[in-house]
């Protein structure tokens, strides 16, 4: 089955109303305060070098293993990743964009990255 939310509309309705559910929410949590680019690049920064002390601290611990002893540190990936996205949700807002056409945006990229062949 192929999906994709620019072509089903049912579908766009249900992730515009969850990102709208979630920036609703997100509001709610930090107030109507707004970060202006900088900031919010320098809060995107510390997220991503949480994830990278994550990696580095436990890459031989094999994160990724479903051993018992790796959940503590599966759930710290978890909360860091979930932090990123629901941040980018209030950011997105913060700057006034719409967070609908910013993935649009990114999934067309992604497409047109993955279709061209180059590697990372």
């Amino acid at each position: 089955m192929r999906i994709d939310m620019r072509d089903h509309p049912k579908v766009r309705e249900q992730v515009h109303a969850g990102l709208s559910a979630l920036r609703v929410q997100g509001r709610q949590i930090w107030g109507e305060s707004r970060h202006p680019l900088g900031e919010i690049v320098v809060r995107l920064m510390v997220g991503v070098g949480d994830l990278a002390r994550l990696a580095r601290d436990h890459v031989q611990l094999h994160l990724w293993s479903p051993d018992e002893d790796h959940l503590e540190r599966r759930d710290e990936l978890k909360k860091e990743l979930g932090n990123i996205i629901f941040s980018t949700i209030r950011w997105c807002d913060d700057l006034g964009l719409d967070v609908m056409e910013c993935l649009e945006l990114a999934i067309e990229a992604q497409e047109t990255f993955a279709q061209s062949g180059r590697t990372r």
